[in-house]
């Protein structure tokens, strides 16, 4: 591959990384990768598709489940051209608009799906510690409410930060560090001082992923000490069995997200490699495993899949 003249780059224009010394491979090593993008957005379209067309799963848990399906299938739409384009056709180029609006959604969709996990949290809070008053709390009108309220507040937080971004000067090297653009990332190549963009960023992260996974936490507690109230072991464990998927769900969301932020802030010196495979698995990992998950573990869902896949 062609060595890059850095000081003649262009300051709004950056190029991504592939696999580091791994860039003669990267025709066998998209294999991987396109299989996963395909088994992410066959799979989260497929549970969307059931649970549009399928009236006995128009409850309030499909609901969320389709949101959380909406928001991993817009993550992987985020950056499949980006990722295939570098493997493919070493189309590593990416003008610093592009890489804004690229960040606007990866963000944004993350922020989302950190809501929606929080939004399930309570529909399994309502449903095992306070079942009777399930259907009155959680109406579709006020499901609608929330599916805005989510979509607002993934997105609007994001304006000011990638303005504050928009506002700074590149001068150091114009390589990022992964297949995608990823406001850290992109914010280490200012050669000005980004101490406000590093507050506001933190302060997003803290608001709405911190903020979420506390709830999530405290949601857990309280239907963990609500369980051990029931007498019956069987009942104990059918209301656990209710929230192995989001549990799982929660695990596979928060676990890569936490391992990249902490190779970001502490990491500096870790091999590229180590830095791309985290940001890949942060990416990749949540929008494969969803619908796996709730397709093995949720009956409703797993027969309506099979029905959709027979009738084909």
């Amino acid at each position: 591959m062609p060595a890059f003249n850095q000081s003649i780059f262009h300051p709004t224009a950056f190029f991504l990384t592939g696999i580091p010394g791994l860039e003669a491979s990267h025709a066998w090593i998209s294999i991987p990768f396109v299989c996963l993008y395909a088994i992410a957005i066959s799979g989260n379209g497929m549970i969307l598709f059931v649970i549009i067309t399928e009236s006995s799963l128009h409850e309030p848990m499909y609901y969320f489940l389709s949101m959380l399906s909406f928001t991993d299938l817009g993550l992987c739409l985020s950056t499949v051209v980006t990722m295939l384009g570098i493997f493919w056709f070493n189309v590593r180029e990416i003008s610093f608009d592009a890489c804004i609006g690229q960040m606007f959604f990866i963000h944004g969709f993350t922020f989302m799906e950190s809501s929606v996990l929080l939004a399930m949290a309570f529909d399994r809070f309502i449903a095992i510690c306070n079942p009777l008053r399930y259907s009155t709390i959680l109406t579709s009108s006020r499901i609608i409410k929330m599916g805005f309220a989510i979509i607002i507040r993934g997105t609007t937080a994001l304006v000011p930060l990638l303005l504050l971004l928009k506002r700074l000067s590149f001068c150091r090297s114009h390589v990022l560090h992964h297949s995608y653009c990823f406001h850290p990332d992109v914010m280490k190549l200012s050669c000005t001082d980004t101490r406000i963009n590093s507050a506001f960023g933190l302060a997003i992260v803290i608001s709405t992923a911190g903020l979420d996974s506390v709830l999530i936490l405290l949601s857990y507690v309280l239907i963990i000490h609500s369980v051990l109230s029931i007498a019956s072991p069987e009942e104990r464990k059918k209301a656990f069995g209710t929230c192995v998927s989001h549990i799982s769900a929660v695990a596979i969301f928060y676990i890569p997200m936490i391992s990249l932020s902490l190779v970001h802030r502490f990491g500096k010196h870790a091999p590229p490699l180590v830095h791309t495979l985290i940001a890949n698995i942060y990416l990749l990992i949540p929008p494969v495993m969803n619908p796996i998950i709730y397709s093995v573990k949720t009956k409703q869902i797993c027969k309506a899949v099979l029905k959709v896949v027979s009738l084909n």
